[in-house]
Parts: structure tokens; C-alpha cells; sequence
């Protein structure tokens, strides 16, 4: 199949997709957005991303784990991020229509809803909220935090649930149970099916809850620069993400700094740079994972 049939599949999916969103309502209330839906005028997710999570336990070299454990967490990362970034394309693309079907309105609505904006579909208001928490997470702090909170993936939540964030769900039987929860509470640990749904849910929690306004505000504020925020400076919006405060942050930002995870908060900007557009975005959503690599791209086509 030569590359331009290959495109041109990839952009008869894109539309098959949008138009399979447009006309299925989303599941109620979904808690952490665990099954990605609502997610909608999206290509079908990719095997590869629905692997769960490896074996990190058995890895005593901590430089090993590291590296085996961001090796295998970046590019996940980067999908998650890119189908965001496609989102993003379809709400500025509905902005710019000076009249919205009822199709239109439908999918706004779902999205509000998912990011937990009340505003009348098609409002500036509306467009004005879905842009501002409708956008990516700097891979460096998603690898920080996952890194911290699942003990490089082998905490037992990590190992049996694929959460890497700690995500909390209250519903009987939608995770584990902590070993040591409190007497009459009736939270558990989200199970997910894979690690990629962990990490989509953790950018779920981050666009839309209200601890972490300050972190969208700095993102924000970034992409009106056109700047693209480092993961350090992000993390300083973290500050109601832990009980320990403060010191979360700071250790969050040291684990950034002593990983050099900036690296790939660069590499990120050069995969999406390259080319930002519908398919370029949909080459990036449907392609293996080595395409998601650092350096992928390149490294493909070479």
C-alpha cells in the first residue's frame, strides 16, 4: 500500500469515526473516564496502547527500571496527548462555523459534559471553558507523577489495576480496595484496563478539576505566547494534588530535574511540530508505537 492510499484510509477512518460520535450518546457518569468515551471524532485506539503493564519488579538495576519503565510510559503519553490535540482541532474547527448543526452542538455538549462544563452548547462561554481544559499535559510531569505515585510501576495498584496515578472511583467493585482504608469509607483504587487509560484519566482529572485551575491557568497563559510549559512549571498547580502540599510539589519538580525528563517535553514539541495538522495528528493516532518514540518520525521515514 503505497503512503497516500495509507493517508487517505487513515482519513476515511478519522471521518467514520466522527460520524460513528455523532450519533452515540456517551455512557452515564463514568467516573474516570475509564473506557474513553465520549472521546468521539476519534480513530479507534491502537492495539499496542492497550498492552498492560510490564513486570518492573524483577528489574534490580534502578537505572534499568527507569529507563524500561519511561521507555515504555512515553509513548503512550505522547497518544494520549495527540488524540487530545485532535479534539482540540474539532472544537477549533466548530468555533470558526457561523452556525452550528445540531450535530455540532451534540458533540460540545458531550465534551462540557465529560470536562464538567455547565454552558449552553454553542455559547462563548462554552468554547471559551472547553478550550481552556481541553488541552495536553506536559509529558514530563505525567512521567514525574506516575513515576512517584506507582513507585515506578510496581506498586500493587500499579501491578494489578494498571493505575499509575492512585486515582480514587466509588463505586462497589471498580477497584481495589485499599489495604488500610479508614473505617466507613467506601472509596477504591481505579482499575484500568491498560496503562494508556490510566494516563488518559489522569488528563481527565487534570482539565477538569477544580484543584487544579491553576495549572490550566499556566497553560493557558503558555499557549497564548505560543510556548509550549515545561512540566516543572506546571507542577506548581499540583498543590492540591497531595496533602503534603508544597512538598509534593517540590518533589515532584526534583524528580523532573533529576530524571532530565525535559527531554521529553522537547521531543514531544518536535513530534507535534513537524506537522499539526488533521492527518498529520491522525498519521501520529494511528501509527505504530515506535512512531511515538523519541525520534520516530525521523526514524521511519528514514
Amino acid at each position: 500500500m503505497t503512503a497516500g492510499t495509507k493517508l487517505t484510509a487513515m482519513v476515511a477512518s478519522f471521518a467514520i469515526a466522527f460520524i460513528w460520535g455523532t450519533i452515540h450518546e456517551p455512557f452515564p457518569d463514568i467516573p474516570m473516564d475509564q473506557e474513553d468515551v465520549v472521546l468521539d471524532a476519534l480513530p479507534p485506539l491502537p492495539n499496542w496502547a492497550r498492552a498492560e503493564l510490564p513486570d518492573f519488579t524483577n528489574t534490580a538495576n534502578t537505572a534499568e527500571k527507569k529507563a524500561a519503565f519511561f521507555s515504555f510510559l512515553y509513548p503512550r503519553i505522547a497518544l494520549a496527548n495527540t488524540r487530545v490535540l485532535m479534539q482540540r482541532d474539532m472544537l477549533e474547527a466548530l468555533e470558526r462555523k457561523d452556525e452550528l448543526s445540531t450535530e455540532d452542538k451534540a458533540w460540545l455538549q458531550r465534551q462540557a459534559k465529560r470536562l464538567r462544563i455547565d454552558s449552553a452548547p454553542g455559547s462563548a462561554e462554552m468554547f471559551e471553558m472547553l478550550d481552556r481544559r481541553m488541552d495536553v499535559i506536559s509529558p514530563s510531569l505525567i512521567m514525574a507523577q506516575a513515576a512517584n505515585e506507582s513507585a515506578w510501576g510496581t506498586s500493587r495498584f500499579a501491578r494489578k489495576g494498571n493505575n499509575l496515578f492512585g486515582q480514587w472511583c466509588f463505586s462497589e467493585g471498580c477497584g481495589l480496595v485499599p489495604l488500610h482504608r479508614i473505617e466507613g469509607a467506601s472509596h477504591e483504587v481505579a482499575s484500568f484496563d491498560s496503562p494508556y487509560e490510566s494516563i488518559r484519566a489522569y488528563i481527565t482529572n487534570i482539565n477538569r478539576h477544580p484543584s487544579y485551575r491553576a495549572l490550566r491557568n499556566t497553560r493557558e497563559q503558555a499557549r497564548s505566547k505560543d510556548k509550549f510549559p515545561s512540566g516543572d512549571v506546571l507542577a506548581q498547580g499540583l498543590i492540591g494534588y497531595s496533602e503534603r502540599g508544597s512538598d509534593y510539589v517540590r518533589e515532584i519538580q526534583q524528580m523532573i530535574h533529576h530524571n532530565n525528563l525535559g527531554y521529553y517535553d522537547k521531543q514531544y514539541q518536535k513530534l507535534v511540530g513537524r506537522d499539526a495538522s488533521v492527518t498529520g495528528l491522525l498519521q501520529l493516532a494511528t501509527g505504530d508505537e515506535s512512531t511515538l518514540t523519541p525520534g520516530g518520525i525521523a526514524k521511519n521515514e528514514g
